[in-house]
């Protein structure tokens, strides 16, 4: 009986059937940045990534499994944009179709891209609204099959296939942390370390606003969001750890970290300078962790997933420029 509801085997199982659809990202070193924190640090640079993010892993791969009759019928899914575009570019690479229910404060870039591959896009307020509950409304109506960003078994195993490529370039980690929203990559980067690699710490890492995460761990269960807070991490802003992957993040996590929108954007700018990518913000919040000091570096091996590079040009700009500001 598995342990939890993915395993290493099943990670390993979706790595051939995401092949030649997603791309093996690289993972980037720079020697400058290793001398000036006095370690290694490793980015497993995922905004390189088809649709500019992790996240068509996952849909992918949950999508290829479905019946033809279910991919007829179409996915529905819940996303504040990244997820968007990897189920709307996997339901359109399989000969499907997707519905989004997307929060009405996302960047509008996210909902053009999401419905420029064909997403129908139904918005919603995330303060006063539950997503959930229209999204089960949507299924029960159309029939559509729901793809969730995270709470699913088959989306975890291709989340996991980023965690495992990670580990096969670097041979050996120390420390791994993982920007945490919903809680997928992380719980699924935590399941390939603790069967490959046990010695490997595995970190949540979250916006200081948006640490349900951090405090259910510490709490022994799962803690909400106060609602009406907001960060610049738009793309991590979850309500509350999901019922599917915190009992495999209470499990393993070695903990979690936080940054404040601050920090994030020097990492951002730290990114920019010493790696030259372009990030979102969410993206960079294990990098931000790791700059603020909240784990070790000092002659370890540290590495950070960089989760997605979505942003418009001018908030990119915008961002790093209030760098000098604070």
């Amino acid at each position: 009986m598995k342990k939890h509801p993915v395993s290493l085997e099943d990670i390993r199982r979706a790595a051939p059937v995401l092949g030649g659809v997603v791309y093996r990202t690289p993972v980037l070193e720079n020697h400058e940045a290793n001398a000036l924190l006095g370690g290694r640090l490793l980015l497993k640079a995922e905004n390189f990534q088809r649709t500019g993010a992790f996240k068509i892993r996952g849909a992918y791969h949950r999508i290829s499994q479905m019946s033809a009759a279910e991919r007829a019928r179409g996915a529905v899914t819940y996303s504040s944009g990244n997820h968007a575009l990897g189920v709307a570019r996997a339901a359109q690479l399989l000969g499907s179709s997707a519905i989004i229910v997307m929060p009405s404060d996302v960047p509008e870039a996210k909902v053009l891209a999401a419905r420029a591959l064909g997403a129908e896009i139904v918005t919603f307020e995330r303060d006063h609204e539950d997503s959930a509950e229209i999204v089960a409304a949507i299924e029960a109506k159309t029939g559509r099959i729901e793809v969730p960003p995270s709470a699913h078994a088959q989306v975890l195993a291709g989340a996991g296939t980023a965690a495992l490529e990670l580990l096969e370039d670097a041979n050996e980690l120390d420390t791994v942390l993982v920007p945490c929203g919903g809680g997928g990559l992380t719980a699924a980067t935590a399941v390939v370390m603790a069967e490959a690699s046990p010695q490997t710490q595995v970190f949540a890492a979250e916006p200081e606003l948006f640490n349900d995460t951090q405090r259910s761990l510490k709490a022994g269960k799962r803690v909400p969001n106060p609602k009406g807070q907001r960060t610049i991490c738009d793309a991590i802003m979850t309500p509350i750890p999901n019922a599917v992957t915190f009992p495999i993040n209470q499990a393993l996590l070695a903990g979690g970290v936080t940054a404040s929108d601050a920090e994030v954007r020097e990492a951002m700018r730290f990114a920019f300078e010493h790696f030259k990518i372009v990030t979102e913000p969410g993206a960079v919040v294990g990098l931000a962790a790791i700059l603020n000091g909240q784990v070790t570096i000092k002659d370890r091996t540290v590495a950070t997933v960089i989760t997605g590079g979505n942003i418009a040009p001018k908030r990119f700009a915008a961002l790093l420029e209030a760098t000098h500001d604070t």
